[in-house]
């Protein structure tokens, strides 16, 4: 059935007559990278492909019958009505299966195709409007925000329930926050153009996985500093001053000694990086470059006290960063 190749890379095969006035294309839909031979219109479920040399089964989803001076944007519309699954936003048609995707206002005449095209079929998925997508965007800092500043029950204790601190800054900095969300709020609404009408739904979901391995990055270097920090101190007996060459221990965690002279640092950085991704703020990823650069400076201190101190210092080892820094 025709549900059946719904993610494949579809055919739609257009026989034209151009320079005629009887209607002049014949458009044909269908599943994989097959030909489609088509010279009949309407709908069918099934169709015979064929390639040179050899004789292949497809599935057919559709004929549809066109002007030649026909839209892409207006073949989108005619597919949509036999196969309202597919609507004109999750519909990609090009020339070639890895080419780029046709724009709605490309003419079916004006492309560089013969008396017949054959135009590639892909479904992009659920589409959700670029409107909704920046309202849900500004409305969820804004909502979050007031949660905190009327002190609601569920956040703060019954003795602060939507209680008004006595700073003033405090509702300052509240009018200022509302006054931007609830600006771009009302630019999205009566503002902005957008070039595209919607974007993938699953790319909101990359997002939070984004956030997901943002977040896994930076526990594992936390967990992988605080392994350092314990190997380093296993290193040195209580009440001793002792200095030791710091070598891996079972821990995992401690194998960055096999290339770092200060893992510690290492990790430390990465959290950072990790919380930056995370959170995506400007001023979280200019102290984390700030961190980076002064953890540099104690890493290449360190490195150069352990080389002059140990001659059978492991010589692979970096600073900081493996094989670089």
């Amino acid at each position: 059935s025709s549900a059946a190749v719904a993610s494949a890379l579809g055919i739609l095969s257009c026989a034209a007559q151009f320079g005629s006035s009887s209607r002049g294309a014949v458009a044909a839909v269908g599943g994989s990278h097959e030909a489609l031979r088509g010279g009949d219109s309407g709908c069918k479920d099934k169709g015979e492909a064929v390639f040179p040399g050899q004789e292949l089964t497809s599935l057919r989803l559709c004929f549809l019958q066109v002007e030649p001076h026909a839209t892409i944007a207006e073949i989108k519309n005619l597919f949509t009505k036999t196969h309202p699954q597919w609507y004109p936003a999750r519909q990609s048609l090009r020339l070639d299966p890895k080419g780029k995707s046709l724009k709605d206002e490309d003419i079916l005449q004006k492309l560089p195709v013969g008396t017949t095209a054959t135009l590639y079929f892909r479904d992009l998925g659920a589409q959700i409007s670029w409107v909704t997508v920046f309202l849900t965007e500004y409305a969820g800092p804004l909502f979050i925000y007031l949660l905190f500043y009327f002190r609601v029950p569920f956040i703060y204790g019954h003795k602060y329930d939507f209680t008004s601190s006595r700073h003033t800054v405090v509702h300052l900095a509240c009018i200022c926050h509302s006054f931007h969300y609830v600006k771009r709020l009302l630019e999205t609404l009566f503002v902005h153009r957008f070039s595209h009408g919607t974007m993938p739904l699953r790319n909101i979901f990359y997002g939070a996985q984004q956030v997901k391995l943002a977040l896994a990055i930076f526990v594992i270097c936390q967990l992988g500093n605080f392994s350092i920090h314990m190997a380093l101190r296993d290193l040195r007996p209580a009440g001793s001053k002792t200095r030791k060459i710091p070598y891996p221990t079972k821990n995992p965690f401690t194998w960055l000694f096999l290339l770092v002279s200060c893992p510690n640092y290492t990790y430390e950085v990465g959290s950072w990086i990790g919380f930056a991704i995370m959170t995506q703020c400007l001023p979280v990823a200019l102290f984390s470059l700030v961190g980076f650069t002064q953890m540099t400076i104690w890493a290449k201190g360190k490195h150069r006290s352990y080389l002059k101190e140990f001659r059978d210092y492991p010589p692979l080892r970096m600073p900081i960063i493996p094989f670089l820094l």
